[in-house]
């Protein structure tokens, strides 16, 4: 066994109640801005809403299993990897677009979506791909997850905050308006620190195994962005939505994964790192994507 599937990420029960907590009041935060017209903007693009669901739930999942096999990480990297690709789509994914000069509506209500359907897709995702990993099955059998509490831990971490957001923003749309800023400000400023203390509170752990994952994240987070503009192409969609789609592809939740490596798989090393860096890689690589678009006057091919 790899010495990075030997070491483990702690969290005592106080900090992963705020942590949970701090995931539930950033998606509270993004639900405020949901609408439920956002949901019937499927019938505006349904082939875009398909295909891009599509990407999400099985193309990138597929991609990341033979990226494993080509590449070989240890176990629970790989592991890690199949989990980010499980999640769902992350918030800021709408910000990228917007900037990239995309589909902002088809953005929101994919993400939308995904964050509900991640109550069933993700832990049943990574139920299916994680067997798919070459010699997990020790390091599987040692972290057994009950679909059930995983179920329920998404439940309350993702539906119940996104229902509630949406629930004030339908009954307050004005209060809602006035206050949505600063309460997306303070959520993010929260979650982020929260990471951040984390990680500094392991730094030792960081700083001997993060050059180890970094090329990984990379090239997997390539593979997501890439993989998601080239199947919107292939399917004869516009640059517009080919952009959109290239960005939810490559922007994941990985919040709500590093909630459920600390709850459910003992904060065990290659998970949380590939999540934690994930959840940073993606966003400089998307956004620098977005920026480049943004200011791009003519179409690729």
């Amino acid at each position: 066994m790899n010495t990075i599937d030997q070491i483990s990420i702690h969290f005592n029960p106080n900090q992963l109640q705020i942590l949970n907590i701090c995931l539930g009041f950033l998606l509270f935060g993004v639900a405020l801005e949901i609408k439920p017209d956002d949901f019937k903007k499927i019938l505006l693009f349904p082939k875009a809403v398909l295909v891009g669901l599509t990407t999400q739930l099985f193309i990138f999942p597929i991609l990341t299993i033979l990226f494993i096999l080509i590449v070989k990480p240890a176990t629970s990297v790989a592991l890690g990897m199949v989990l980010v690709a499980a999640c769902p789509s992350g918030n800021v994914s709408n910000f990228a677009v917007k900037i990239a000069k995309g589909n902002t509506a088809l953005s929101v209500t994919l993400t939308s979506i995904l964050s509900l359907m991640s109550i069933v897709t993700t832990p049943l995702s990574f139920s299916i791909y994680s067997k798919l990993v070459p010699n997990s099955e020790i390091l599987r059998k040692s972290i057994y997850v009950d679909p059930v509490d995983m179920v329920i831990t998404i439940i309350q971490i993702i539906l119940i905050p996104l229902l509630i957001g949406m629930v004030i923003n339908w009954k307050f749309p004005q209060t809602t308006l006035k206050f949505l800023k600063t309460i997306k400000i303070i959520s993010i400023l929260l979650f982020l620190s929260f990471i951040f203390f984390g990680v500094f509170k392991n730094m030792d752990i960081v700083q001997n195994h993060l050059g180890s994952i970094f090329f990984i994240v990379l090239v997997h987070n390539f593979i997501g962005l890439f993989g998601g503009y080239q199947f919107a192409k292939l399917m004869g969609l516009d640059f517009k939505t080919a952009k959109t789609l290239c960005l939810e592809a490559g922007i994941h939740n990985t919040g709500l994964g590093l909630i459920l490596i600390f709850n459910f798989f003992n904060g065990i090393g290659g998970m949380a790192l590939i999540a934690a860096w994930w959840g940073i890689w993606d966003l400089i690589a998307a956004f620098s994507i977005a920026q480049y678009w943004e200011k791009r006057t003519f179409q690729i091919a």
